[in-house]
């Protein structure tokens, strides 16, 4: 069910959010304001170490002596926290790994900077994202 409720704003500040609800696509304000306090709540969730799911990304040198089996290595030692993995061969030399996360919040950040942190791994992103439960 929704509620309706107001708020107020310096004129500067509303002008500021309209031109992002244009920029971003939003049909009205309160599917800006929605997806805002939704975010925030992401953000929550993960600072408070409370369960999450989120999506790291590796890209790397297949080449690179070892690499690969260290990325294994370190994927089975965080198993419990792994949902799904996708590996993509993007050309000769570069692969794509996506690894879809769930654990607690810490756990699944250890888990991406001992990723991000092996030698041969040109680029490593952490997307954050929720269990949805506290989103409804």
């Amino acid at each position: 069910m929704l509620k309706r409720f107001s708020i107020s704003l310096e004129e500067n500040l509303l002008e500021s959010f309209d031109a992002y609800i244009l920029a971003q696509s939003y049909n009205n304000r309160s599917e800006a304001i929605r997806d805002l306090i939704r975010k925030s709540l992401v953000k929550q969730a993960w600072e408070n170490d409370s369960q999450v799911m989120g999506v790291i990304t590796l890209v790397y040198d297949h080449h690179q002596p070892q690499l690969q089996e260290k990325v294994t290595e370190v994927q089975h030692n965080f198993h419990q926290h792994i949902v799904s993995t996708t590996h993509v061969h993007m050309d000769h030399s570069f692969c794509l790994e996506v690894i879809i996360v769930k654990g607690k919040a810490k756990e699944i950040q250890d888990l991406t900077d001992r990723l991000t942190a092996l030698r041969g791994i040109r680029d490593g992103h952490l997307a954050m994202s929720s269990t949805g439960k506290e989103l409804s």
